[in-house]
């Protein structure tokens, strides 16, 4: 990616406005792991020359570097989704504690709505239980701004600094006025054992810094200037952040707002300001009310919000029904398109045969989860990153007589799935994993990972070895198979389920997205077809059924990998293709 021009207007996302922001302000290690809404923030920061990026095994691992690297005197990033940041709440908590030496800056990118998330939490909890300032943007011009300060604030106050994104502001595009890059000059690490050494005695004394440092953040949070009183018709006021303010400002023109950049700490003398000046005081905001529980502590006079809410993605056409304290309508999601493997997905061989073996699966976040939907319905359970280990494992143990496997990906076994598998080998459970190795991380757009052997700027890096790494794990059966090859991995299947102890088997091709290779599509023999369905069970979009009950194949769509021919069993598909001896497509 080139550098961008200096003072002129660029139309960005709010992720790549962010990251400009973050170059501009001398940013120089940035760490994350894949997840949207938030992946193109370090896609975006690994265009500058400038910057060391990376992206990290998980999200702990990638805010320990951060937060090291801010300590050892450079302005680091971190960046991850809500949930990612679940999995770095470790360092998080005592990040605050520790504070920095050069500025940290935490990206958090919450995702209401669920649109590829497993869950709809609210982050700004986080800087409430963490005793750590918050800013949230309301649109991407924002977000370059408030990136900046949030370096200041975090070198003045000696603190990591959240911001927070929501999926709206990740992704929509702004014309953003470019300025350029500020060289920072890297501060001495020195040895304060007292400050960066967190035993219990060293830690009480941290907190009660901590906690003079929020006193002080809730002064400067009264007079900074992302916190602004809007003044209009006093007869509603309202107290809005992030994306809500632009929805309610679209609805409510003439209104009186209190336009909260900072929403933590609270700024409690500018709210009694504000609320002292208008007849209605209403609360708009996503998901939890964040900013109403504490303007209500404050004891000010302001409406509640019906509780239907706090669930689900605010829209503009939201913002009159919430002033009237009306609850939120139901909508209908018919006619959206179901989501569902590529045509010529790997992965869709593995779950046919997990199905047509009628196991029980524990599941994991991937692509892979997409077969949890009818026709398919062969993923049964999907918690959290490396929860398709441990699951199985948890499963076994409460129904010891029944068939249950694991699947994870490849770059999500990496991320959290080894100490599960470590786990199970330490504590004797029998089960098979399966780790699907698609040769890269598909779901997130993509992206390399340690099981690659390329780096975030596509450089060359020593490549994770699954197998062997299994087999340090302490399992003594690692099988690795192409999952085209049918036979062979049903086979393999059945063997290692009726076998003690634990085992792994490792499906490898690359996703079709990846290589893009097509083979000629197979041809549909309508007088063989017996209209039975099998094919359609195998979830492909290049296959559905006419009127008369026959099959359809959609020729722009197919990519020829020849599953439907394999599952039919009166022969009404046949390949067009033989694979030669070794061949990978």
């Amino acid at each position: 990616m080139a550098r961008g021009k200096t003072g002129k207007k660029e139309l960005l996302s709010g992720n790549a406005a962010l990251a400009r922001g973050a170059y501009e302000a001398g940013v120089k290690v940035a760490c994350a792991y894949p997840g949207t809404p938030s992946t193109e923030i370090l896609e975006t920061l690994a265009g500058f020359p400038e910057v060391d990026a990376q992206w990290s095994v998980n999200e702990k691992v990638a805010l320990e570097v951060a937060l090291g690297a801010a300590v050892g005197g450079v302005r680091s990033l971190y960046a991850s989704k809500h949930v990612g940041l679940n999995v770095a709440m470790d360092p998080l908590m005592t990040s605050a504690y520790v504070g920095v030496s050069a500025g940290l800056v935490v990206v958090v990118c919450d995702d209401p709505g669920m649109h590829s998330s497993q869950n709809e939490q609210d982050t700004r909890w986080v800087a409430l239980y963490g005793k750590l300032p918050l800013l949230e943007p309301s649109s991407p011009a924002e977000a370059h701004l408030f990136v900046q300060e949030a370096y200041r604030i975090s070198e003045r106050y000696d603190t990591p600094v959240l911001v927070r994104l929501t999926t709206r502001v990740a992704h929509a595009k702004e014309d953003v006025t470019t300025g350029g890059r500020r060289e920072v000059a890297p501060k001495s690490f020195n040895i304060d054992a007292a400050k960066y050494v967190m035993v219990p005695r060293n830690g009480m004394r941290r907190h009660a810094v901590l906690e003079q440092r929020l006193e002080k953040l809730r002064r400067y949070a009264e007079q900074t200037a992302v916190n602004r009183i809007e003044e209009g018709d006093n007869t509603l006021g309202i107290v809005v952040s992030g994306v809500a303010y632009l929805y309610a400002r679209e609805a409510y023109p003439d209104a009186s707002f209190l336009k909260l950049g900072m929403p933590h700490p609270l700024p409690e003398r500018l709210l009694r300001d504000f609320a002292g000046r208008v007849e209605r005081l209403v609360v708009i905001e996503e998901l939890d009310p964040f900013l109403e529980e504490g303007v209500r502590a404050m004891g000010l006079d302001v409406e509640r919000r019906h509780v239907s809410w706090r669930v689900g993605e605010l829209r503009p056409e939201d913002i009159p029904l919430i002033v009237k304290r009306r609850p939120r309508p139901r909508r209908d999601r018919a006619g959206a398109r179901r989501p569902v493997m590529c045509a010529g997905c790997p992965h869709r061989f593995v779950f046919w045969i997990l199905r047509k073996n009628k196991v029980t699966v524990a599941g994991d976040i991937g692509c892979y989860t997409l077969a949890a939907a009818p026709p398919l319905a062969a993923l049964h359970t999907c918690v959290c990153m490396g929860a398709g280990v441990t699951f199985q494992e948890g499963l076994r143990r409460a129904q010891p007589g029944e068939r249950f496997v694991g699947v994870v990906g490849d770059s999500t076994f990496v991320h959290s799935g080894i100490t599960g598998l470590i786990n199970a080998v330490y504590n004797r459970i029998d089960g098979v994993i399966l780790i699907l190795d698609n040769a890269t991380t598909a779901m997130t757009g993509m992206q390399d990972n340690p099981a690659t052997g390329t780096n975030i700027r596509g450089e060359p890096t020593r490549r994770l070895d699954l197998e062997e790494l299994c087999r340090a794990c302490g399992v003594e059966s690692v099988d690795v198979i192409d999952p085209e090859d049918l036979e062979s991995l049903e086979e393999t299947l059945k063997r290692r389920l009726d076998e003690k102890g634990l085992s792994v088997i490792i499906t490898r091709r690359p996703c079709w997205q990846l290589v893009r290779t097509r083979r000629p599509i197979p041809e549909y023999l309508r007088e063989k077809c017996r209209k039975c369905g099998i094919c359609l069970q195998i979830d492909c979009p290049a296959l559905s059924e006419d009127e008369e009950g026959f099959i359809k194949l959609d020729e722009d769509i197919c990519v020829g990998c020849d599953l439907c021919v394999k599952v039919c069993p009166f022969d009404a598909l046949v390949s067009r293709w033989k694979e030669e001896a070794g061949e990978h497509s």
